[in-house]
């Protein structure tokens, strides 16, 4: 299941291109990151390299937005990839409000998978995009439910600082447990150029560890810029709000 999930993953991610379609809008990009687990006073680092695609395409009235996404990790000596891939089905219910639901499949570990379902709202403003999503996460631990919201202020059409918070409920087989996650970001595209910089650090606050991310990235963006790429739904995904699981 996990070669199957890392080929459709590595497939999404090469076909959210320019050529995939005429009215297409989305990203490619390339990120670095450094996840700090600290679990009762003891530190351990990680390297994760993604490569990751989003692509939104118009179905009639609706919006399918395709993410895919392919991680490589050095943890403790030891290599792992994973993948994950997303599908989204939206539509635009007034002028500036964009509605409906997705699904996502995340391989992790040994090469179990976690599936994902949630529906998820998007709010245009004229300089900022309000998101927020509920999801259900069917993983080995036990049942997870996730509350998020993300707040995106253009401060110029070629500049986004973000932030975000979601709320989880992991019930397990061994008890319930909280966690609160914490965002804050940036993406900077260069004048008259489709390419961007972005950073991000999140935290994520378990009853037994916390996890510190930074991350910076490339990223690559057809058939419009930052902002249009939020109107159009290409920048929908789990990732948009902070989890602890890091399903996009």
């Amino acid at each position: 299941m996990k070669t199957i999930l890392l080929s459709t993953a590595a497939a999404v991610t090469l076909i959210a291109a320019p050529a995939f379609a005429q009215d297409a809008i989305g990203s490619v990009g390339v990120t670095y990151a450094n996840p700090s687990v600290d679990v009762v006073g003891s530190k351990a680092d990680a390297d994760v390299w993604t490569v990751d695609g989003s692509v939104a395409l118009p179905v009639q009235d609706w919006t399918v937005t395709l993410n895919g996404a392919v991680d490589h990790m050095k943890a403790f000596g030891e290599d792992d990839t994973s993948g994950v891939v997303a599908a989204h089905g939206t539509k635009m219910w007034a002028p500036d409000v964009r509605a409906g639901g997705f699904v996502a499949a995340n391989g992790i570990g040994t090469g179990d998978t976690v599936w994902t379902v949630g529906a998820e709202a998007q709010k245009y403003l004229a300089n900022a995009t309000l998101t927020g999503l509920v999801a259900w996460t069917d993983a080995d631990a036990g049942d997870i439910w996730t509350v998020g919201g993300d707040a995106a202020f253009y401060v110029m059409p070629n500049l986004r600082l973000n932030a975000g918070v979601a709320y989880n409920d992991i019930d397990g087989n061994t008890g319930s447990v909280d966690a609160w996650t914490y965002g804050v970001g940036a993406e900077y595209e260069f004048e008259n150029t489709p390419f961007s910089l972005g950073a991000s650090y999140t935290r994520a606050d378990l009853d037994a560890a916390d996890i510190d991310t930074w991350s910076v990235g490339l990223r690559y963006s057809f058939g419009g810029g930052l902002q249009a790429r939020d109107r159009a739904g290409a920048n929908l995904g789990v990732s948009a709000i902070t989890s602890v699981l890091g399903v996009r």
